[in-house]
């Protein structure tokens, strides 16, 4: 089936791009999630509305996401969340929480989408995530999960 994203999806493409995926994944998980639209001859015009919506939120060059990433690792990042007796916490970290605790320390405002957690954040302590800023250029932030 051919689908336009409409936002970025790992492994498959970036906002904007026609690609042609199995109709389940599509079907089941891209369109009801709205990462994408189903490709139709009028959808196509829509595509460069997309295309450039994405260029101008992205970093266009290698030397302005060295520059971020540079920005990035220099923050200390401090996230407040309610706690239980034992350390773990009553839900879990996000994306979102991460991306508004980067804004918060002083660093650069960092699209939630572009954040990646490895395994979910349940505990206190110290935990790194990955914020791939440019296609070559992935920035490792230290978070550190405090109890409020």
């Amino acid at each position: 089936m051919k689908i336009i994203l409409t936002h970025e999806v790992s492994g498959l493409g970036a906002a904007g791009d026609v690609v042609d995926v199995k109709d389940g994944y599509a079907r089941n998980y891209l369109v009801p999630r709205g990462l994408a639209i189903r490709w139709t001859k009028g959808g196509e015009k829509d595509v460069e509305q997309i295309r450039r919506g994405r260029r101008i939120r992205e970093i266009a060059t290698i030397e302005q996401a060295n520059e971020v990433k540079a920005q990035l690792e220099g923050v200390k990042v401090q996230l407040k969340t309610r706690a239980g007796d034992a350390g773990r916490l009553f839900g879990s970290v996000t994306p979102a929480d991460i991306a508004s605790a980067i804004k918060d320390a002083g660093g650069p405002d960092v699209d939630k989408r572009r954040i990646e957690v490895k395994a979910p954040i349940k505990t206190l302590g110290a935990h790194q995530v990955s914020v791939r800023l440019h296609a070559e250029v992935a920035a490792k932030v230290g978070v550190e999960v405090v109890a409020a």
